[in-house]
C-alpha cells in the first residue's frame, strides 16, 4: 500500500504562487507515475498534471500550461506542483495520485491506484 499526503495549500491572491508537496510512504514510488488532480465545488475531478516515473515525461492541462510545473524527488519519495500566476479559477481541492503502471504519464483519473486526501487551494481576486 502507498499512502500519499499533500501539503502546501492555502489562501493566496490572484497572481501569487504556491508550491504543493505530496509525500509518499509505505513503499517507494520511484517506479510510479504521479499525478495532480483538482476538484472545484460542483465540478468533476480533473487531471492537472502528471509526471512519469523517471521524470522525463510531463503533461499539463491546457488551463495550467506555462503556469504550473510538476517535479519529483525520488530520493525523498515526494512530488511537487509549483503553481505560479494563480487565478481564481484555480480554486479547488488538489489531490496527489500514484499510478502503478510504469512508463506512462496520463491525466486519466481511473488509471490511478492511490490517492491522497487533498489540500485546499483558494485564490482570491
Amino acid at each position: 500500500q502507498v499512502q500519499l499526503v499533500e501539503s502546501g495549500g492555502g489562501l493566496v491572491q490572484a497572481g501569487g504562487s504556491l508550491r504543493l508537496s505530496c509525500a509518499a510512504s509505505g513503499r517507494p514510488v520511484s517506479n510510479y507515475a504521479m499525478g495532480w488532480f483538482r476538484q472545484a465545488p460542483g465540478k468533476e475531478r480533473e487531471g492537472v498534471s502528471c509526471i512519469s516515473s523517471s521524470g522525463h515525461i510531463t503533461d499539463y492541462a491546457d488551463s495550467v500550461k506555462g503556469r504550473f510545473t510538476i517535479s519529483r524527488d525520488n530520493a525523498k519519495n515526494t512530488v511537487y506542483l509549483q503553481m505560479n500566476m494563480l487565478e481564481p479559477e484555480d480554486t479547488a481541492v488538489y489531490y496527489c495520485a500514484a499510478d502503478q503502471v510504469m512508463g506512462r504519464c496520463r491525466r486519466i483519473r481511473y488509471e490511478y491506484d492511490y490517492w491522497g486526501q487533498g489540500t485546499q487551494v483558494t485564490v482570491s481576486s
